[in-house]
């Protein structure tokens, strides 16, 4: 494929190139709505203007103002998940229900990252987190016979979508890949000790840089040692997060440390992010708080909570749900290197 940079994807040959990806792009979009159709989930078209964008740390939003009649102004948010309008829908009685539409995430431009991006997102209220996965799974099948592809791949790395999945924990690829006792470093109740992770890492010969909040660290080691060798020769969904790092997901009932949150990987890509989905909305404000102080602490920004959400929490069905990157299933059905490739009109650079 012709390496044209992405803001001349208008040229005729660079389109001619691009082109035969994005009609495959369409026949998996078609298949996907296809499956869902038949398992019953409406789809929905949430706002992409909110109130607020969602409150985790290191999700950065893009902002803008909202001027009503009278001329007043309020600040507004491209929401970066349609999760706050979906649980909202779920809470007025919706069973099933899917959204496949644009977000919007910002400081995020890189072979696998887009500013504005597809996401398809759908949730089962009463059914356990295992259905989404086995959703996911179905849809990364059928995005491969969509395509007439066996082997998913990227970069040099490849999958086959039909192989058994591998089903790990988090602490068990922490111990596996990079040699780290992660449950070792929380007590009973999931507190966390920066102090004793910084001591594993250097003790497995990682670097410790300066700043040893636990969050970062953990956030260090998984992108570093263990998300490249996850999805080697097979789908890997990688479970069973800290609890710490779970603030939408509620906590596993054998083990307080953990919750249940997974992401679903292939050829080292994380695909899909996915909750048995927390309904406590005193624990979700508090966890909110959590998170904004931090993303101040690192960033300087704050994000205001969404009211109307949590006391929509109050109200919610016991619900699964997950969020999977439509482009980036596209990028590996179809073998491209990088994004911008599978997106019919790319973002000005």
């Amino acid at each position: 494929m012709s390496q044209t940079p992405a803001s001349r994807w208008w040229t005729p040959h660079s389109h001619a190139d691009r082109r035969p990806i994005l009609l495959a792009r369409n026949r998996v979009e078609a298949a996907i709505r296809g499956y869902l159709a038949a398992e019953d989930f409406v789809l929905v078209d949430p706002p992409g203007l909110q109130r607020s964008p969602g409150n985790e740390t290191h999700l950065h939003a893009f902002a803008t103002t909202m001027i009503g009649e009278d001329g007043g102004a309020e600040t507004r948010y491209l929401h970066t998940s349609p999760e706050f309008s979906m649980k909202k829908l779920l809470a007025a009685g919706e069973q099933r229900i899917a959204s496949l539409g644009h977000v919007w995430r910002n400081r995020e431009r890189s072979a696998r990252h887009h500013p504005e991006f597809t996401m398809l997102e759908w949730y089962r209220a009463g059914e356990p987190y295992t259905a989404v996965m086995d959703d996911c799974v179905t849809m990364i099948r059928i995005a491969a016979e969509t395509t007439g592809t066996v082997t998913l791949r990227h970069r040099g790395h490849e999958a086959d979508p039909f192989a058994p999945v591998e089903r790990i924990s988090v602490a068990d690829a922490f111990r596996t890949h990079a040699g780290i006792d992660l449950l070792g470093t929380m007590d009973a109740d999931g507190n966390t000790d920066a102090a004793a992770l910084a001591a594993q890492m250097q003790a497995t010969g990682l670097a410790v840089p300066d700043d040893i909040q636990w969050s970062y660290l953990f956030t260090r080691i998984l992108t570093e040692k263990v998300e490249p060798r996850l999805g080697m020769g097979q789908v890997t969904i990688l479970d069973r997060y800290p609890a710490s790092e779970a603030a939408l997901a509620r906590r596993t009932p054998d083990d307080a440390r953990t919750a249940e949150r997974f992401e679903i990987y292939a050829c080292g890509v994380e695909l899909a992010n996915g909750f048995g989905e927390l309904t406590d909305a005193a624990e979700q404000r508090h966890r909110f708080g959590i998170e904004m102080e931090e993303k101040a602490r690192l960033y300087g920004e704050h994000y205001p909570l969404d009211e109307e959400f949590l006391a929509a929490l109050e109200i919610m069905p016991e619900a699964s749900g997950i969020a999977l990157g439509f482009d980036r299933l596209v990028m590996l059905a179809t073998g491209a290197s990088r994004i911008d490739q599978v997106i019919w009109v790319p973002v000005a650079e």
